[in-house]
């Protein structure tokens, strides 16, 4: 199931945040990784658990290996220099992209879900909410790279965890919104808690191996799980007072 839209029909607040997070995006894959193609950039300040954990900045040189379906020797790019304390890449790789697939994907689903949740959290509790849930995703890919023996000098970047906290506020916040997604061939409109809840037991069963997603994947279901987690856990410590108000007289 693919989201198109939602209901909207009680918004009180144009989303400004919420387009300054996916502008932010687009600028910086369009200027600064130039599509893509800025390797060094984008392994300068993506977060690598490793630099992490360590909390020095690691440089290491190209690797040629062998890739496993062509047999042909690749060159796998070496990391950069970080301008800056190594703990803000927890912020820099939420602004970062894979390639098109990847930043067109994320910024769909950030588009349809994060208006509702900065309606009705407010601007500035919206943003610090985003932010706080990113980092949050990002931890939980290191350690879980950390507890269970993988490479941590994989560098790891994408809006994913924070926008899965978006998901996560959003279902416990609007569980029964309707939602038009495009599924299979056309386009139908369903309760938000089926979407989402469809959703997180897929990056869930990804994730812990059970439909074989999890090794090799170059997917952080970590990150996805943990940021799902933190918005569903935190999303209503950053309410708004008024909204808080305008529910109870509800």
């Amino acid at each position: 199931m693919i989201p198109i839209s939602d209901d909207n029909s009680d918004r009180i607040r144009t989303p400004f945040v919420n387009y300054i997070f996916i502008a932010l995006n687009v600028i910086v894959f369009i200027v600064f990784q130039k599509f893509g193609s800025n390797i060094d950039f984008t392994y300068s300040y993506a977060t690598v658990p490793a630099e992490i954990l360590s909390g020095h900045d690691i440089v290491t040189a190209p690797n040629w290996v062998q890739d496993p379906i062509t047999g042909q020797q690749v060159q796998i790019p070496g990391l950069g220099v970080t301008a800056f304390p190594v703990w803000f890449t927890l912020i820099t790789s939420m602004f970062m992209h894979g390639g098109l697939a990847h930043l067109g994907g994320n910024m769909l689903y950030l588009w349809v879900f994060g208006d509702n949740l900065e309606n009705r959290l407010g601007h500035v509790r919206y943003f610090f909410f985003y932010i706080l849930c990113g980092i949050i995703a990002s931890l939980a890919h290191v350690f879980t790279d950390f507890f269970f023996g993988q490479d941590n000098l994989i560098p790891s970047l994408g809006a994913s965890g924070a926008i899965s906290a978006v998901m996560g506020g959003y279902l416990l916040l609007f569980p029964k919104r309707r939602v038009t997604v495009f599924f299979i061939i056309t386009l139908i409109s369903i309760p938000a808690f089926i979407v989402l809840g469809s959703w997180i037991l897929l990056q869930i069963a990804n994730g812990t191996g059970f439909l074989g997603g999890s090794e090799g994947s170059g997917i952080a279901y970590a990150a996805h799980i943990g940021g799902f987690i933190a918005g569903l856990l935190l999303v209503k410590k950053f309410i708004a007072k008024n909204a808080v108000n305008i529910i109870r007289k509800s």
